[in-house]
């Protein structure tokens, strides 16, 4: 039972699982705040030429006894393509105020690779012990 709670001790000290953690925090955060600039300060924008920043009592189809609410689907294509093009602008700013763009995560491929090669250096290690 030590083993195990030392090596789970182990697992949870290692720098990449708190950088993951953090990130995934300020993830959060900065979601709340893309949201917030998008529902009031973007689709009020939107607002001005249609009247209201919501599409959801515009274009229902009645059919039967059934409603299609096409208007919900606008709201939130609208509110989608607003989010992305404000993490697009918020990404051009990072990268000019850092000078250099931020870097895409390895592929599958080189990811595969540095397992195997750091897979290889321990055996390595192993074998000259």
């Amino acid at each position: 039972m030590k083993k195990l709670m030392s090596e789970f001790k182990d697992f949870i000290n290692k720098g990449n699982l708190l950088a993951i953690a953090i990130g995934f925090v300020v993830g959060g955060a900065f979601s709340s705040l893309v949201t917030a600039l998008v529902e009031n300060v973007i689709m009020p924008l939107v607002a001005i030429p249609f009247g209201e920043p919501k599409f959801d009592d515009v274009l229902i189809l009645h059919l039967n006894d059934a409603e299609i609410r096409f208007g919900s689907f606008l709201t939130v294509a609208v509110t989608f393509l607003s989010i992305a093009f404000v993490l697009f602008l918020m990404l051009k700013a990072y990268n000019k105020a850092t000078g250099s763009p931020a870097e895409a995560p390895p592929t599958e491929m080189a990811l595969l690779a540095s397992i195997r090669d750091e897979l290889k250096s321990i055996r390595e290690q192993n074998e000259s012990k």
